[in-house]
C-alpha cells in the first residue's frame, strides 16, 4: 500500500479563512451607507484601481484619493481609514485550529493572500497573526496577486517546501484549482467543521 506523503507546510488565505474579508463589496456597501456615498460610482472607481492597489503599487492614501476623495467630502481620510480597518473581524476557531496544527505537527505556516499593504499590516498586528505565521506572501509584498500562479511559486520557493508536502486552505474555488494545478493539495474552505474533516483525511488530525 502506498504511504501518504506527509504534510510539512500549511498555506493559508486570510480573508474568509482566518479573518473576515478586509475590504470586500459588503464592506464598501457599508461604507457608502455610513458616509452617504454613491455606491455605484465608488465601485466603478474601486474596480479600475484595486488590482494596482493590492499589488502594492499604490498607498492607501493614493487609493482613497482616486476612489473617494477625488472631490471634497464632509469627512476626513483618517475617518474613512478608521472605518475600513474596523471592518476586520477574526474567526477564532480557525485561528486556534492553525495554532494547534502548527504546534502538534511542527508545520510551517505561510499566508498566501491578496491584500493591500496598510490593511494587511493592520490585520497582522491587530489579530497577532505573526505569532504563528512564518511567512506572509501577500500581494502587496511580492507585487503579484492571485489568480497569477506565480504567487504560489513564490510561496513554495520562500517556504522551501515541495508542492506535494503542502496543504492550502482557501475559500475561493478558482484559487484552489490553480494551486492544485501546481501540485498543491488544497481545501476549499466553506466552514470550520468540513475543513477539520478534510485536514484529518490528510493526516492532520485536530485536537478535540
Amino acid at each position: 500500500m502506498k504511504r501518504a506523503i506527509p504534510v510539512t507546510t500549511l498555506f493559508l488565505d486570510v480573508g474568509g479563512v482566518l479573518l473576515t474579508d478586509g475590504w470586500d463589496h459588503h464592506a464598501r456597501k457599508r461604507a457608502a451607507m455610513n458616509f452617504n456615498l454613491e455606491l455605484a460610482e465608488m465601485e466603478d472607481r474601486h474596480h479600475l484601481t484595486f488590482d494596482t492597489y493590492e499589488e502594492g503599487k499604490l498607498t492607501l492614501e493614493e487609493y482613497l484619493n482616486r476612489v473617494v476623495f477625488y472631490e471634497e467630502r464632509p469627512f476626513t481620510p483618517a475617518q474613512f481609514r478608521e472605518f475600513i480597518f474596523a471592518q476586520s473581524k477574526p474567526y477564532p476557531k480557525m485561528i486556534d485550529l492553525v495554532r494547534q496544527l502548527k504546534t502538534k505537527y511542527r508545520l510551517k505556516i505561510v499566508v498566501v493572500n491578496n491584500e493591500a499593504r496598510e490593511l494587511n499590516s493592520h490585520r497582522i498586528r491587530k489579530f497577532k497573526l505573526d505569532e504563528f505565521v512564518d511567512s506572509f506572501i501577500s500581494s502587496c509584498f511580492v507585487h503579484v496577486r492571485k489568480p497569477d500562479p506565480d504567487i504560489f511559486r513564490f510561496a513554495l520557493d520562500i517556504a522551501q517546501a515541495p508542492a506535494q508536502k503542502v496543504v492550502y486552505i482557501e475559500n475561493t474555488s478558482m484559487f484552489v484549482r490553480i494551486a492544485e494545478g501546481l501540485g498543491i493539495r488544497s481545501i476549499l474552505h466553506t466552514d470550520f467543521k468540513s475543513t477539520c474533516a478534510e485536514l484529518s483525511a490528510l493526516g492532520l488530525r485536530t485536537i478535540p
